[in-house]
């Protein structure tokens, strides 16, 4: 039995090192200036990568000690963990499936439009209350003072492929016709009725279209970018987890068989 203990010590510490990149995506997340703002991933992200460098430290301790109800202990919480990894897992992918920027015309960046996204995440930035906070947060970036350092030509800025932030916050929408002095500075708009947006624009550098509903949308599609790379993380190290879970439980079963065999031998004898 000491050898499959060592065995289930050592699988441990593997799921030990597999929560490093679920901590690592959450960090990652929280780092990047739109989610920082919002504030809706990265904590579940990174909770439940420490829950499960825990529980993993929890059953190397069990493995290595030959403790059997702290091992019973690691087998029910890590199961849970994985069925939470996994839903959350499946729910990045569901509320990520829908959004992406529209062609606008003579132009290389793309146009985005909040109804294209999932009803969750319109849900997320639609109240005044929670965009104002966001809005604010973005406002106080400098993503869109340094497009006027990057382009000074019309065609050049026309040609330029922008952020998804950057293009629903920082200028206009292409389809209200304003005509371009510089990225955020915008005059004579030829139909102002084209979309709501081409009202709220502001050529106030601390206004801009970041009350704009193409700004939420940049926003949403600059979070679904991201949140998709952490799901691809969390999606490999969610299979590492259940391979490394399903070892542990057959070096488990297999040391309490030899543990079993053992105290019948010593019996019979």
């Amino acid at each position: 039995m000491a050898l499959s203990n060592n065995v289930i010590g050592c699988i441990n510490f593997v799921a030990m090192l597999l929560s490093i990149p679920i901590i690592g995506a959450g960090i990652w997340l929280a780092t990047e200036p739109d989610n920082s703002c919002v504030k809706l991933l990265q904590w579940p992200v990174i909770i439940l990568g420490v829950l499960i460098l825990i529980v993993a430290l929890a059953g190397f301790i069990g493995g290595f000690w030959r403790i059997p109800w702290l091992l019973i202990l690691y087998l029910i919480a890590m199961l849970v963990l994985i069925v939470l990894l996994a839903c959350l897992v499946v729910f990045i992918y569901m509320v990520t499936i829908r959004g992406s920027g529209r062609p606008a015309t003579n132009r290389a960046y793309l146009e985005y439009h909040l109804d294209d996204f999932s009803g969750w995440l319109r849900r997320r930035v639609q109240s005044s209350y929670k965009w104002d906070r966001i809005r604010s947060c973005l406002s106080s970036s400098s993503m869109c003072a340094e497009l006027n350092q990057s382009y000074r030509m019309p065609q050049d800025f026309f040609n330029a492929h922008l952020s998804p932030l950057q293009s629903g916050c920082c200028k206009p929408p292409t389809q209200c016709g304003y005509t371009f002095v510089n990225p955020t500075y915008w005059i004579s708009p030829i139909d102002t009725a084209a979309d709501m947006d081409c009202l709220q624009w502001s050529n106030e550098q601390t206004q801009l279209c970041y009350s704009c509903d193409s700004c939420k949308a940049g926003l949403l599609a600059n979070l679904k970018k991201e949140w998709r790379r952490a799901d691809i993380i969390l999606l490999i190290t969610l299979v590492g987890l259940i391979w490394v879970y399903l070892i542990g439980c057959c070096a488990f079963r297999n040391a309490k068989t030899e543990d079993l065999f053992r105290k019948y031998k010593q019996g019979y004898t």
